[in-house]
């Protein structure tokens, strides 16, 4: 009796849910319908139909939004990866003249066109644009660009938009590899501001493939009211540093005791209104973050992290678009630029300062600076045995005198005044450049040490000169005798958060 009034009540509930169920198996049929044909339709279309009509159903059953969500994955899935059918393969010809006209199918791209790192303005109606082009299309081609302001419209003033042929620019004097740095000047004849939008158009004129003339337009800077107004007020400010570091790319394994040299060093000589822009190109690991740590806390540094340029096959980790960026991004914020490397030291006379140095040069708009080549493995006899407690500047005190070479030379530009730049000088300034500046200014280069994780002092001389691998060497004690001065302000500015630093 029981197993009877069971059934007829599983009955009547089946009865009375009919319409329920009808209603949801006829939407199963139908979605599972759809799923089949938009498996034969086009991409394009299937994609566009997908996203519009399966979408629009709406059921209280988790069950059934869980199995459309899944069909819908899988559709998305099958039909996203599919690459697009291949272009007819062009084959050889027979010609009616009896030659063989072969057939030649390109595939790919050798190098972008152009790829963007930065825009920024130069003037009321200046902008610098900074990336990288492919080197073969400059070395072989003619490209060409053109810069279009698309000024931001309102309801009162419809300005048109304005187009100027961009002076390209290649500061990294043809070391470039697949890649090679452009900065593409946009000037136009008059001011543009109050917000808009900068578009450059890159023309390959045939380059690469002569039968194309293509042309690529990006979007360089977009540039809002308040973004110009703040421009006008820095470019009418005097300079919020009177020194400012433009780092070249750091890679590689680094030595953080000597980062920490090099940083309290030039802090300690370039005074507080100087700021030290560091590029990080997968050099900084964790000890040199904790070094450069302090620094930024102070607001002396400004640590930034260019390792995505690496995917592009430049020179040198592109370090002529890293300086460059850095030239124009702080251009209005520094009265001086100074471009050198870590592993070498400025120096400045005692009885001068670096500020008297680079006001006696104020009427150049560049001076470059005389190496002082250093031995990066002799040390004094004097110094076994205690020589792992002194700073790497402080014992290594041997010159390289050798003569008749022509050593690199570093620089500092007074940046308003240029327009491109480089890694030992730049070509593109408005005003004089000197070279004479012996006696006022020089660096040490310490070369080799800055991947060094070891202790550098592998030979320890009683002598004042000596001669290793035909290359002639005196003492000069110049950077040892203010070495104690140095560690003093660094314990004076930051602590002793640094003192248990590692090679």
């Amino acid at each position: 009796m029981t197993k009877e009034k069971e059934r007829k009540m599983f009955v009547g509930i089946v009865w009375n849910c009919a319409a329920e169920l009808k209603f949801i198996l006829t939407a199963l049929l139908f979605l599972f319908s759809l799923i089949t044909i938009l498996q034969f339709m086009p991409i394009r279309f299937s994609n566009n139909l997908a996203t519009t009509c399966i979408s629009v159903p709406s059921f209280s059953s988790s069950t059934i939004i869980d199995s459309v969500s899944v069909s819908i994955s899988a559709i998305n899935a099958s039909t996203a990866v599919q690459p697009p059918p291949p272009p007819a393969l062009a084959k050889d010809e027979l010609m009616e003249n009896g030659i063989i006209k072969r057939a030649f199918n390109p595939f790919g791209s050798a190098a972008y066109n152009f790829i963007l790192m930065s825009a920024y303005r130069g003037g009321i109606n200046t902008f610098a644009v900074m990336g990288l082009a492919s080197k073969p299309l400059h070395v072989y081609g003619k490209p060409s660009y053109l810069c279009e302001w698309i000024p931001k419209t309102n309801d009162s003033t419809m300005q048109k938009h304005i187009n100027v042929t961009g002076t390209k620019i290649l500061p990294d004097w043809g070391y470039g590899r697949v890649y090679t740095v452009l900065v593409v000047n946009c000037t136009f004849p008059i001011p543009v501001g109050d917000g808009g939008k900068l578009l450059i158009h890159a023309t390959t004129n045939g380059g690469g493939d002569s039968k194309f003339n293509i042309t690529d337009t990006f979007l360089a800077l977009t540039e809002s009211e308040q973004d110009f107004t703040n421009f006008i007020s820095t470019f009418n400010k005097p300079p919020k540093y009177d020194f400012l570091y433009c780092g070249s790319s750091l890679y590689g394994n680094l030595s953080p005791q000597r980062v920490r040299e090099w940083l309290a060093f030039h802090v300690r000589l370039f005074g507080v209104k100087s700021h030290f822009v560091i590029h990080d190109a997968g050099g900084v690991h964790e000890g040199v973050m904790a070094v450069l740590k302090p620094w930024i806390e102070k607001g002396y540094v400004t640590l930034q992290d260019i390792r995505d340029q690496e995917r592009f096959d430049g020179y040198y980790h592109n370090q002529f678009l890293i300086v460059n960026d850095c030239l124009h991004k702080y251009r209005f914020q520094a009265k001086w630029m100074f471009f050198f490397d870590v592993d070498e030291f400025i120096f400045v006379p005692k009885k001068s300062t670096i500020k008297s140095v680079v006001n006696s040069l104020s009427d150049y708009t560049q001076f470059t600076i005389e190496q002082m080549p250093m031995s990066n493995k002799l040390c004094l006899e004097e110094d076994r045995g205690k020589s792992y407690r002194k700073w790497g500047f402080e014992k290594l005190v041997y010159k390289d005198v050798k003569r008749g070479i022509r050593r690199d030379r570093k620089y500092a530009v007074q940046p308003r005044n240029v327009i491109a730049t480089g890694v030992h000088m730049s070509q593109n300034t408005v005003g004089k450049t000197t070279h004479k500046t012996e006696g006022r200014i020089k660096y040490f280069h310490y070369h080799g040490t800055i991947a060094e994780h070891r202790e550098p002092c592998r030979q320890l001389v009683n002598a004042t000169t000596i001669t290793v691998d035909q290359i002639p060497y005196e003492v000069d004690s110049t950077m040892r005798d203010i070495a104690g001065t140095v560690k003093r302000f660094e314990l004076k500015m930051i602590g002793s958060t640094l003192q248990k630093t590692r090679q």
